[in-house]
């Protein structure tokens, strides 16, 4: 039986996470779930969307009180590591702002850079070689799932959508996030969004290149993930367009 000191500590026994083993698959499975399950909820109770959405936000809210309190708790609370600044880092507060304010310009972001990069943190996810049943590992799952349910449920529930438009808000937005994010690490010494080096574990960006040549081909993995991500919704569009002029 696990004790308390190894789910909570820091400096508990290495135990990388078990990539696609049963406890990965679980957690992917009870997240799968928990989606459908508010897809459905949603769609056939709408009078319980409020409640769905408040939830939903104070789930984000308590992972995110959690997670900072584990580093102040165990003295790893510093600023160039712990300001949410990172993609994923962002977009949960994104997500949570999402859920309380059903802001559309933030449904943007949340559907295009939330759930792009968190689902590919839900699939290799980073957890500081602290697997289950870690905090690190759970707060790692919680943390990104909740911003895909957050992306989801708001498109297949509440029936918003991404356009043209929205897909250049996102890609103009993001180069002005990442040239105010280049400056702040500069001030700091920090490496968010991982553009003063490379992480400091192994990764994707590892076979890149070298600094700063691996930001370029960075960039270009976020363009194509903006673009897979409308796709279906392009081809709906288009659909629609020539339905309408048959039709007439």
């Amino acid at each position: 039986m696990e004790t308390l000191d190894y789910i909570f500590s820091p400096a508990s026994p290495a135990r990388p996470f078990p990539l696609f083993q049963a406890p990965h698959l679980t957690a992917l499975g009870i997240i799968l779930v928990l989606n459908l399950f508010l897809v459905w909820w949603g769609r056939t109770h709408p009078e319980n969307r409020p409640l769905i959405r408040t939830l939903l936000a104070g789930m984000i809210a308590l992972n995110i009180i959690a997670w900072h309190l584990w580093h102040l708790t165990y003295g790893l609370w510093i600023i160039q590591y712990m300001l949410p600044l990172h993609l994923c880092g962002i977009m949960q507060w994104a997500s949570f702002f999402l859920l309380t304010t059903r802001n559309p310009r933030i449904y943007e972001f949340v559907y295009f850079l939330g759930l792009g990069g968190a689902t590919q943190a839900l699939l290799t996810p980073d957890s500081g070689n602290l697997g289950f049943p870690h905090f690190r590992a759970l707060e790692t799952m919680i943390s990104h799932g909740s911003i895909v349910t957050a992306a989801l449920y708001f498109t297949f529930v509440e029936g918003y959508r991404p356009t043209w438009d929205s897909v250049k808000h996102v890609i103009v937005g993001t180069q002005l996030y990442a040239i105010a994010v280049f400056c702040l690490n500069f001030l700091l010494g920090s490496n968010y969004m991982f553009l003063a080096r490379k992480p400091d574990v192994p990764s994707l960006i590892d076979a890149l290149g070298p600094w700063p040549l691996y930001i370029i081909p960075l960039e270009l993995i976020a363009f194509a993930t903006v673009f897979l991500l409308y796709l279906p919704w392009a081809i709906k569009e288009r659909q629609q367009v020539r339905a309408v002029r048959v039709g007439g």
